[in-house]
């Protein structure tokens, strides 16, 4: 148990992080954010639970494909927002965005090859 506080702990200053710095320096926070922080630390979590060479490379692959139909959010949203769009309807529509995308993404996948 105390090893799930840690890992959520380290997990949640880096996100409290985020948000402090972006309040001042937005590009600053955006690039903190842009870093595969939680995909490394969560890497780090899974290597130390499970050390198995094979399970953490598929785990780094479905990584790569997943994060790649998150991306067209972070356009969706900055286009909304400019429109008029207030923020948590943008916000909403961008993950609605992610979700549609990400589900393409585990419907096809598997007929690629893809082990997700």
């Amino acid at each position: 148990m105390l090893y799930f506080i840690l890992k959520a702990a380290i997990s949640g200053v880096i996100i409290a992080a985020i948000s402090t710095v972006s309040r001042r320096y937005p590009g600053f926070g955006a690039l903190i954010a842009s870093l595969p922080l939680i995909s490394v630390l969560g890497m780090i979590w899974l290597w130390r639970d499970r050390p198995d060479p094979a399970n953490m490379a598929d785990h780094a692959m479905a990584t790569f494909w997943f994060v790649l139909p998150s991306l067209p959010m972070f356009l969706a949203i900055p286009a909304l927002l400019r429109t008029g769009i207030n923020f948590w309807a943008a916000l909403v529509a961008g993950c609605l965005l992610t979700i549609m995308l990400y589900s393409i993404v585990i419907w096809l996948g598997p007929r690629f090859g893809l082990r997700l």
